[in-house]
C-alpha cells in the first residue's frame, strides 16, 4: 500500500508548466498534425510516419538542428525536412515544437526524459536563444524530480526507451544517485511516500496508546526495497551498487533488497522450471544477484541462497556462479534445513537429488573449519580470522544433524551409489553426536531400498554408525531388523546390556579377569574353528538367530540379576563365567567383543571398539575396578 509518514494523503506526481498560449495544434487523421493559424505554414517535419505543417520562424529562432537541416535543404526541397531518430518520436517532438510556439506544455515524471532528450537532439541550447528548452527541463529535473522519491523511480523507468541519449546528457546517473541518496539517507529523515507492503503493526491497528496517526509510524529500514524491485536489472543493479558505494546502508538491508528483487523477478520456487525462451534473461538476472550480495556472512539467509543455488541450477549458470553460492552456503550451513538441500538433478542424471552440489557445500563448511584451525596454528589474531558459528561445537552437531536427515532423504533413491552415500556421511564423521538414531534411520532406509548390495558393502555401510550412540528406541528397532549384519545386531545386544547393567547400578562393562582369560584363549586357541567366523558375521542375521541371541541376552540378564543377589563371591563369579563360557561356546559370536575387550585393557584402554566409531576421542575410557567384577 502507498502511504505517507507525514500525512494520510496520496503522494501527488510533481508537474510543471510552459508557455501560456492555448493549444492550437489539430490533428488529421493518425499521421498528420498542424497548426490552425491565419498564417500559411512553410515546412514539413517528418517524424517517422507523421508529418508536422509549422512555421519555419517560431521552430528555427529556438531549434539549431532545425536550421541547419532547413539551410542545407536549399538546393533541393527547403521545405521538407526528415528526422526520424529523434528520441520519443512524434509526441516528444510536438512537446518541443509546442514550446516554440510558447503554447501550454506540461512536463511530469513521465515525459521529462523524452523531453529533455528531444530538446537535446534538436540542440534547443541557451546559445541558441535565452531560457530556452533544455535549461528549463533541467531546472525541472533537479529542483522538482530528483527531490521526489516516486518521481525519480518513474524516471528512470522511462531511460530504457530513450537510449543512449539519457547517458550522454547524465540523466541516468544523476536520477540513479538521487535515488541511492534518499535510500541512505537516516530513517528519522523519510518523510516522504513510498511502497511497503506488509502485516499491520501494532500502532496501525489502533492498539498502541501513543497512536498519533501515521506521524509517529516507525519507518522500517528496508523502505526502499519494494519501490527498486519495478526496475530492469541493469538499472538495479546500478542503484544498488550505488547504495553500497556510499557505505550507510547496512549489508543486512541489501541483502533483503535483493531477496525481494529475486521473489519479484524469478520463477516462483515451487516449481523452479525456466522456459527455454526465457533463459538468458533469467540467467543474468539471476547471476547479477549473486555478483551483489554482500561480503558479510548472514546478510542473506542460508535457505535464499540455496534457493539461488537451485535456480542457478535450472538456468543453466555457469560454474563460477555455482561455485560462490556453495561457498556461501557453506560459510553459514547449520542455518540450513533438509527441505533447503534436496535439489532435483538436471534431466540425465542418475540420481534424484543434486548430490554432488552438497558434496561440495560441505567440503566447503569443513574446509573453513580447517582453515581456521590452520591460522591459529600460524599464529594469526584468532579473534579477527575465525568465522563465527564455523568452529563451535554447536555448529558442528547442527551440520552433523542435517546431514544424516540429508541421507535418510537421499537413501530413498534406488539409485543412489554406495560410494556417494557414504562419502558424504564421512565427511562429517569427526562430528559428534549425542546419538546416532538418526544415521541408523537413514543406513536403514538405505538397505531396505537397495536390498541387492553385497555383504563387504553392507558392512561397510554398517561402519558408519555408533552402535554405542543409539537410543533403547533404536536398539529395540535393530534387534529386530533383518536387513542388518549379524555383527551389528550383536554388537547393539552387547551394548543395551551393558546400557541395562549401569542402569541397574551393577557392573561396568569391565569383565572379571577369568573371563577375558578365557574369551582370549578361547579365541587364540581356536583359530582353527573360527576361520569362517568373519563371513558369518558379515551375513545378515535370520529371524531364528535374532530370536535366539535376544534368548540368550534375556537368560545372561537374569543371570547378572541373580548374581547381583548372592553375597558369596566366589560363587557369583564361577556362576558368571559358567555362563558366560556356554554362550560363547554356543555361539562364538560375543567372543569376539570379549576379546577385543580383553586385548584393549591390555594395552592400557578399557574402550571397545564399535562400528562406525571412527573417532576414537569420543570412546571414553572407564577406570579399572577393584575389588569384585560381576557379568554384564
Amino acid at each position: 500500500m502507498l502511504f505517507s509518514v507525514a500525512g494520510f494523503e496520496l503522494p501527488q506526481m510533481k508537474f510543471m508548466k510552459l508557455g501560456s498560449k492555448p493549444d492550437t495544434f489539430q490533428t488529421d487523421g493518425n499521421s498528420v498534425r498542424y497548426v490552425a493559424s491565419e498564417l500559411a505554414t512553410d515546412v514539413i517535419v517528418h517524424v517517422g510516419d507523421v508529418k508536422f505543417y509549422l512555421h519555419k520562424f517560431p521552430l528555427l529562432s529556438k531549434c539549431a538542428r532545425l536550421q541547419k537541416l532547413v539551410s542545407s535543404g536549399n538546393e533541393g526541397n527547403g521545405d521538407e525536412v526528415k528526422i526520424d531518430d529523434i528520441p520519443g518520436g512524434a509526441s516528444a517532438f510536438e512537446v518541443c515544437a509546442k514550446f516554440c510556439y510558447g503554447m501550454t506544455v506540461t512536463l511530469n515524471a513521465y515525459n521529462v526524459v523524452t523531453t529533455r532528450c528531444a530538446a537535446e537532439y534538436l540542440e534547443m541550447h541557451e546559445t541558441v536563444e535565452k531560457g530556452n528548452l533544455i535549461y528549463k527541463v533541467d531546472v525541472f529535473l533537479n529542483s522538482v524530480i530528483f527531490r521526489s522519491w516516486k518521481d525519480s523511480i518513474i524516471v528512470v523507468q522511462t531511460t530504457k526507451s530513450t537510449s543512449p541519449l539519457p547517458e550522454e546528457v547524465k540523466i541516468i546517473s544523476q536520477c540513479i544517485d538521487a535515488i541511492a541518496s534518499k535510500a541512505s539517507v537516516h530513517v528519522s529523515k523519510v518523510d516522504w511516500s513510498y511502497t511497503y507492503n506488509r502485516k499491520k503493526i501494532a500502532e496501525e491497528n489502533g492498539n498502541d496508546p501513543s497512536w498519533n496517526g501515521l506521524r509517529n509510524r516507525t519507518v522500517p529500514s528496508d523502505w526502499w526495497v519494494e519501490d527498486l524491485c519495478e526496475l530492469d536489472i541493469d538499472l538495479f543493479k546500478r542503484i544498488i551498487m550505488n547504495i553500497k558505494n556510499k557505505q550507510l546502508v547496512s549489508s543486512e538491508v541489501i541483502g533483503e533488497a535483493l531477496k525481494a528483487y529475486a521473489y519479484r523477478k524469478l520463477p516462483g520456487s515451487g516449481k523452479n522450471v525456466i522456459q527455454q525462451n526465457d533463459l538468458a534473461k533469467y540467467r543474468n538476472i539471476l547471476d547479477t544477484i549473486v555478483w551483489l550480495l554482500p561480503a558479510e556472512k548472514g546478510s542473506v539467509s542460508c535457505s535464499f541462497l540455496l534457493k539461488l543455488l537451485k535456480a542457478s541450477i535450472s538456468a543453466e549458470s555457469g560454474e563460477t556462479v555455482k561455485m560462490e553460492l556453495a561457498k556461501r552456503i557453506g560459510h553459514q550451513l547449520e542455518e540450513a534445513s533438509v527441505s533447503d538441500l534436496l535439489i532435483r538433478a538436471c534431466d540425465g542424471e542418475e540420481t534424484t537429488y543434486d548430490v554432488h552440489v552438497i558434496k561440495k557445500i560441505l567440503a566447503e563448511f569443513v574446509t573453513q573449519d580447517e582453515n581456521s584451525v590452520a591460522e591459529m596454528e600460524n599464529g594469526c589474531e584468532i579473534q579477527e580470522m575465525m568465522r563465527p558459528g564455523i568452529l563451535s561445537e554447536a555448529s558442528k552437531l547442527m551440520v552433523a544433524k542435517l546431514v544424516d536427515g540429508y541421507l535418510a532423504e537421499i537413501a530413498k533413491d534406488p539409485n543412489l551409489p554406495l560410494a556417494t552415500f557414504t562419502g558424504i556421511a564421512e565427511i562429517v564423521s569427526s562430528y559428534p553426536r549425542p546419538a546416532h538414531d538418526a544415521l541408523y534411520r537413514a543406513i536403514d532406509t538405505y538397505l531396505k531400498v537397495h536390498p541387492g548390495i553385497s555383504k563387504s558393502e553392507r558392512k561397510k555401510l554398517c561402519r558408519l554408525m555408533d552402535c554405542k550412540k543409539l537410543s533403547a528406541e533404536a536398539c529395540m528397532h535393530a534387534v529386530q531388523n533383518e536387513r542388518l549384519p549379524l555383527r551389528v545386531v550383536v554388537q547393539v545386544l552387547f551394548f543395551e546390556q551393558v546400557r541395562a547393567s549401569a542402569s541397574s547400578g551393577s557392573s561396568t562393562p569391565d569383565l572379571p579377569k577369568a573371563i577375558k582369560d578365557l574369551n582370549c584363549s578361547s579365541y587364540g586357541s581356536s583359530r582353527s574353528q573360527t576361520t569362517n567366523t568373519d563371513e558369518d558375521w558379515d551375513a545378515v542375521a535370520s529371524s531364528e538367530e535374532l530370536r535366539a541371541l535376544r534368548g540368550e541376552l534375556a537368560a545372561l540378564r537374569l543371570g547378572n540379576g541373580a548374581v547381583q543377589e548372592r553375597s558369596n563371591g566366589a560363587v557369583e563369579s564361577k556362576a558368571a563365567i559358567s555362563k558366560m563360557k556356554g554362550l560363547i561356546m554356543s555361539k562364538r559370536i560375543f567372543s569376539k567383543i570379549w576379546s577385543n575387550k580383553a586385548a584393549q585393557e591390555n594395552s592400557g584402554s578399557d574402550s571397545s571398539e564399535s562400528l562406525g566409531s571412527a573417532n576414537h576421542d569420543e570412546v571414553k575410557s572407564t577406570p579399572t575396578r577393584k575389588g569384585r567384577h560381576s557379568v554384564s
